[in-house]
C-alpha cells in the first residue's frame, strides 16, 4: 500500500515517485496550493498538492487534521529559502498526484502538537491518540530498542528465554497479591506473580544454568511516579556463580545498553555498603549527582539541654543528622517553610536549621530560632560540618528511620531545585544489605525476599538475626533502582532457617513452600540472579518524568484505566459461576433512624 515511510524521505529520492500512507498532521491553503504535512510512526513529510491535479486538489481541500491519506506523488527539492533543516525530511517535499482518502477523522480531543496544554486524564482517555504523538512514538521506539538490546546481549552470553507462569499461588513477599478466583476449584483462587521469583529459581535446580525472561508482574500496591500495578521486568538468573559474576554481566549489559542507544559512556560503579549509603545520604539509592551529605551530630546533640534534639540523639532507634547546603543562606523564609511542609510529607515534626551570616562574628553571625539552645556546642558543630559564609544548615531529629527518610528527601529535592547535579549519569552498586527489618511491633521482615542468602551460617543467623547481612546488590542510577538482585538460598536447612526466623513454622512453610524445599533436597546448584525495571530503565534513558510516559497503556495512579473504563462491575451470573458473593454495602443512615 505505500512505498515509504514519510520520514525516511530524503534528497536521495529527489525524482523518485513514493506512495505514503498516513495521517494529516497538518494542512495548510496558501494561495490556491495546498500543503499537507503527512504523519507516520518514522517522522513528517510534507506533500504540496497543486490546483493542476484538480482530482487530487479536490480530496487534499477536504483533508482535515487526523484523515488517514494515502498519497502517491514525486520527491523533489524544496524551493531555496523554504528549506527546514531542523526536520529530517526539509529539505525535500512530495509533489502530489494521487490523493486518496483511506478514512475520515472527527474533530480530535486535543491537537498533538498542543498536548501539554491538555490534563493528562484526556491523555489517558484518548490514549490511542495520544501515542500518535511524535514524542510518544520516539519513547515506544526507544523501548523497542532497549529490549532488542538486552535480549541478544543475554543471548550472546548464554540465557535462554524461558516463559514462567502467570497464574500461580499466592506468596508472602511483601506487597499484595493480584487474585484470580478460580473456576473449577470453587473457592480457590490463583495470584498473578509479583515476580518469577520462585520458579526461575526452580529452573535451576532444574540445571537450565541460565535463564532471562522480559516479564509481565503486577502488584496490588499504591502507587507512585515509578509505580504501576502491572510492570515489565528484565528477570535473570544464572547458577555457579557469586556476587560479582551476576554484577559483572549486569553491569556490561547496561554499559553496552547506554552506549549503543544513547551513544553514552557511564562512569565507574563504585560498590557502597548499605549502612554507608543510608548514614551519608539517608537512601539505600543516593543519587550521586548530588554533592550534599548527611553528617551525624548525635554526639554533639546529646550535650544540649533541648530534648527536641538531645532525646533523638540518646535514644537506641534516634538519629540526630545535619545537612549542608553551600550558598543556601540565600534561601528565604517562604522558601524554608516549603521545605518544612515537604519533610513533613515523610514524617518530621519540623525542620531546624541554621544561616551561617558571618562565621567570624561567632553566634552574632548566625541566624536562627535554635542556635540559642546549642551554645555550648555551636563552634564544634560549625567545625564539624566545615561551614562557611553563605551556608545553610538542615536538620533532622527522630527516630532513625524519620530522619534518613525526611532528610534524604530534602537532599534530593534540594539538588533538584538548586541545580546542584554535577554530572549527568552517576551509577552504584549498593551492596551488604541487612539480611531483616523490623517493624514497630518489632517482628522482622525480610528486606529483599525470604530467598536471599544471608552472609552466615544457619546458627549464626538464628543467633542474632538482627545483624545478620545479605547476599544481595542494587544497581542504582541517579537516585533511581534499576534493579535488585541477591545470592539465592539453595540449601533446604538455610531457607528453613530464614522461615523459622520470617515467623514462619514448619506447617505454614511446607503448605506455601512444599515445593520449593522439596526441590532444594535433589542437588539445587549455588544460584544468584538480578531483576530490572524495564519501565524504570526507560523512564531514565527518555528522560521521561513518569513511567506513564514510557508504557504504551498504562493506569492512572488510582489503579484505573480511563480508556477501558476498567476495572469494572461483572455480571451475577458470572460471580456465581466463580462461587463468589460480594458483600453489600452499607446503606446510608436516613434522618430519623
Amino acid at each position: 500500500m505505500r512505498s515509504h515511510y514519510c520520514g525516511q524521505l530524503n534528497e536521495t529520492l529527489v525524482d523518485d515517485q513514493v506512495t505514503l500512507c498516513g495521517w494529516v498532521h497538518r494542512r495548510r491553503d496558501h494561495g490556491g496550493v495546498i500543503f499537507l504535512d503527512m504523519r507516520d510512526r518514522d517522522g513528517i513529510a510534507q506533500v504540496v498538492v497543486d490546483p493542476d491535479t484538480e482530482e487530487a486538489f479536490a480530496t487534499a481541500d477536504r483533508a482535515r487534521n487526523e484523515y488517514v491519506l494515502r498519497i502517491t506523488g514525486r520527491v523533489r527539492p524544496r524551493p531555496q529559502g523554504t528549506e527546514n533543516p531542523n526536520m529530517p525530511t526539509g529539505m525535500i517535499e512530495v509533489l502530489a498526484k494521487q490523493v486518496e482518502v483511506l478514512n475520515s477523522a472527527a474533530t480530535p480531543p486535543f491537537q498533538l502538537d498542543e498536548h501539554g496544554k491538555v490534563g493528562e486524564e484526556v491523555r489517558l482517555k484518548h490514549r490511542y491518540i495520544d501515542l500518535r504523538r511524535p514524542e510518544m512514538i520516539d519513547k515506544l521506539r526507544l523501548r523497542s530498542r532497549i529490549s532488542h538490546n538486552v535480549r541478544a546481549y543475554l543471548e550472546n552470553q548464554g540465557f535462554l528465554d524461558i516463559e514462567t507462569p502467570i497464574l500461580t499461588r499466592a506468596t508472602p513477599e511483601g506487597a499484595r497479591d493480584y487474585l484470580v478466583p478460580s473456576r473449577t476449584h470453587a473457592g480457590s483462587f490463583f495470584a498473578l506473580p509479583q515476580s518469577p521469583q520462585l520458579f526461575k529459581q526452580l529452573l535451576m535446580v532444574s540445571g537450565f544454568d541460565r535463564y532471562y525472561q522480559i516479564a509481565k508482574c503486577f502488584r496490588d500496591e499504591d502507587l507512585r511516579a515509578d509505580r504501576q500495578p502491572e510492570f515489565t521486568q528484565i528477570d535473570l538468573e544464572a547458577s555457579f556463580v557469586e556476587e560479582d559474576d551476576i554484577m559483572g554481566i549486569t553491569e556490561s549489559m547496561i554499559r553496552g545498553l547506554f552506549q549503543e542507544v544513547l551513544d553514552v559512556e557511564l562512569p565507574s560503579f563504585p560498590r557502597m555498603p548499605y549502612s554507608e549509603a543510608m548514614s551519608r545520604f539517608g537512601s539505600d539509592k543516593p543519587d550521586l549527582r548530588i554533592p550534599l551529605e548527611l553528617t551525624d551530630v548525635d554526639d554533639l546533640m546529646a550535650k544540649v539541654d533541648f530534648k527536641v534534639f538531645s532525646g533523638p540523639a540518646t535514644a537506641a532507634d534516634g538519629r540526630v543528622a545535619a545537612l549542608k547546603v553551600p550558598g543556601g543562606a540565600e534561601l528565604s523564609r517562604k522558601a524554608i517553610d516549603e521545605y518544612t511542609k515537604f519533610v513533613g510529607i515523610y514524617g518530621a515534626k519540623g525542620l531546624a536549621w541554621i544561616k551561617v551570616n558571618e562565621r567570624a562574628k561567632g553566634l552574632e553571625g548566625l541566624q536562627s530560632p535554635i542556635v540559642k539552645f546549642m551554645e555550648n556546642v555551636i563552634d564544634d558543630l560549625l567545625e564539624r560540618l566545615d561551614a562557611q559564609d553563605g551556608d545553610i544548615i538542615f536538620f533532622g531529629a527522630d527516630k532513625a528511620r524519620v530522619v534518613n527518610e525526611a532528610l534524604g528527601a530534602l537532599r534530593v529535592k534540594l539538588g533538584e531545585d538548586l541545580d546542584l547535579y554535577t554530572q549527568d549519569w552517576a551509577p552504584l552498586w549498593v551492596v551488604d544489605f541487612p539480611m531483616f527489618e523490623a517493624d514497630d511491633a518489632g517482628r522482622l521482615h525480610a528486606l529483599h525476599h525470604p530467598f536471599t542468602a544471608p552472609s552466615c551460617s544457619p546458627d549464626a543467623l538464628k543467633a542474632e538475626p538482627a545483624s545478620a547481612l545479605s547476599r544481595a546488590y542494587d544497581m542504582v542510577l541517579n537516585g533511581t533502582e534499576l534493579g535488585g538482585g541477591s545470592i539465592r538460598i539453595h540449601d533446604q536447612a538455610m531457607q528453613r532457617t530464614v522461615f523459622e526466623v520470617l515467623g514462619i513454622g514448619e506447617a505454614e512453610a511446607e503448605e506455601k513452600f512444599g515445593f520449593l524445599l522439596d526441590a532444594l533436597k535433589y542437588g539445587a546448584p549455588p544460584h544468584g540472579g538480578l531483576a530490572f525495571g524495564l519501565d524504570r530503565l526507560v523512564m531514565l534513558m527518555t528522560g521521561a518524568k513518569t513511567i506513564r510516559e514510557v508504557i504504551a497503556f498504562p493506569k492512572t495512579q488510582s489503579a484505573s484505566c480511563l480508556m477501558t473504563d476498567a476495572p469494572g462491575e461483572v455480571s451475577p451470573e458470572q460471580l456465581k459461576e466463580l462461587n463468589i458473593r460480594l458483600r453489600q454495602k452499607a446503606k446510608p443512615e436516613t434522618a430519623g433512624e
